[in-house]
């Protein structure tokens, strides 16, 4: 598998999704992977421990874009992109894509599944926190 896409739908307004889901401090409320987001920087939990990594959030509200690119330490960068699609005036569709990470082929079988089950978790999260 070399992406997934998953979808929730979110039983409220546009403007409330795009404008939580853009903001890069909420990362930690929603996702399992990001313990700490500051202005440029995050804390990531992976399974050697956390890393300081740096994050970009791009962001572009009249498309819904909400993508994320993340530079670790060695340098390598991965990406992240989701979108916010407005449904009705009162419920709305958010997608991700999910990429595999930047890791040499033969350390990616299995992970790409393990994380879209992650992803699944962290969707219902954050259709929890914004429904709430």
């Amino acid at each position: 598998m070399l992406y997934a896409i998953r979808s929730i739908l979110i039983n409220q307004p546009y403007t409330k999704v795009f404008g939580y889901l853009s903001n890069p401090f909420n990362l930690p409320n929603w996702t399992n992977a990001f313990s700490k987001v500051e202005a440029k920087t995050a804390v990531l939990a992976t399974d050697q421990g956390q890393v300081t990594i740096g994050l970009r959030t791009l962001a572009e509200s009249d498309v819904g874009n909400i993508d994320w690119v993340m530079t670790f330490p060695d340098s390598s960068v991965a990406t992240a992109f989701s979108r916010v699609i407005p449904l009705s005036e009162e419920r709305s569709l958010y997608c991700f894509t999910l990429t595999p990470p930047p890791a040499p082929l033969q350390e990616l079988e299995g992970i790409l599944t393990e994380q879209t089950s992650i992803l699944e978790k962290e969707l219902e999260n954050v259709k929890a926190i914004l429904e709430a």
